[in-house]
């Protein structure tokens, strides 16, 4: 499978490794895509998963409606959910990085039948993350967030190539930096993955998914040089999950665990998978 459709939209996929063997579903953040995991899918496949990368509503150019309200967490869960309908999966293990650990956690609480496991990396417990703050300097840490939801300004200022962009990719490999810079600059793009920020004050006015504890094992992966997501939402994760939760700390990491650090991000998936059984995941 490469693309699925849903919502009147067009998703793109990357369904790739031994189409029986346990499925993982693998969430991109901002402003990355799919790719971000192309160092994680290889040793995946050699250990006899399936993985079905995709690219988020906004990223993938078939799937970017225009509004702020298109991107609410209910929708974003929900393109999830079709993209395991669309492969015939009842269930997967659900991988997320940066806004797509959001996707995951929310995902996982809301829908636990359809999430054998649940994996961040670097975005805490969306609880977790409002309760740091009010209780920790995240909240100075979060101020990037406030200024994009202005309506065209960060558009301007935070154009693709110019130094806030730079300034925002920042430890990022070099290679990688340059695609992701091409491809937010496609007509479009940069304004759709705005908009996963610009529908924030909606869902905490008037949530769409309502983001409790996580009752499926779960993974959280964060990097103690994140300049963005703080220790003390890290730390204050665990008290909303309640089944089996791992907490693993990389030293020395920052934010783009999935290009930095993908070698430790495989041997912690793959430690905290072999201690779950596998169910079925044919619907």
């Amino acid at each position: 499978m490469r693309s699925f459709a849903h919502d009147r939209l067009v998703f793109d996929v990357k369904d790739e490794g031994p189409e029986v063997g346990p499925a993982v579903v693998l969430l991109h953040g901002f402003p990355q895509d799919s790719t971000c995991w192309d160092s994680i899918v290889v040793p995946l496949h050699e250990q006899g998963y399936r993985t079905l990368a995709l690219d988020l509503r906004g990223y993938s150019p078939g799937a970017r409606p225009k509004g702020a309200r298109n991107y609410s967490l209910a929708a974003v869960t929900g393109d999830v959910v079709a993209l395991l309908d669309a492969a015939g999966l009842a269930r997967a293990h659900v991988v997320g990085h940066d806004w797509g650990g959001m996707v995951a956690w929310a995902l996982a609480a809301s829908q636990p039948g359809r999430v054998e496991t649940v994996a961040s990396l670097s975005t805490p417990h969306p609880a977790a993350l409002r309760r740091a703050m009010v209780r920790s300097t995240q909240a100075i840490n979060s101020t990037y967030m406030l200024a994009f939801q202005l309506r065209w300004l960060p558009e301007q200022v935070l154009h693709p190539g110019g130094p806030a962009w730079d300034a925002l990719i920042r430890g990022m490999p070099a290679h990688q930096a340059r695609y992701y810079t091409e491809r937010m600059e496609q007509p479009g793009a940069l304004t759709a993955a705005l908009n996963w920020y610009r529908a924030m004050p909606r869902e905490v006015l008037r949530p769409s998914v309502r983001v409790g504890r996580v009752r499926v094992p779960a993974l959280y992966v964060w990097g103690d040089r994140d300049p963005a997501l703080g220790r003390a939402a890290a730390v204050a994760t665990s008290d909303f999950a309640v089944a089996d939760y791992t907490f693993t700390i990389l030293r020395g990491v920052g934010h783009w665990i999935p290009e930095r650090a993908p070698g430790q991000v495989v041997d912690s998936l793959l430690e905290f998978w072999s201690r779950e059984p596998h169910r079925a995941n044919a619907s």
